[in-house]
């Protein structure tokens, strides 16, 4: 999560990375019963999917590669 944090400016899929490791800390939150947790966890996912979806409509729009 942390590598996928600080690697996020190099491209989009860094951002999706860190918001696929956000939804696993908040399934493990979840799982073990630590619900703030998992909840906060939850709400970083979202964002941090929000962010990328708009990074990645953005290199679209610009007619820049996905890679």
């Amino acid at each position: 999560m942390l590598v996928c944090y600080a690697l996020e400016n190099r491209n989009a899929w860094f951002i999706l990375a860190f918001a696929f490791a956000c939804v696993l800390g908040s399934l493990y939150g979840f799982l073990q019963g630590a619900w703030p947790f998992g909840l906060v966890e939850a709400i970083w996912a979202t964002v941090a999917a929000r962010r990328w979806w708009l990074a990645a409509r953005s290199n679209f729009v610009a007619g820049k590669p996905a890679s």
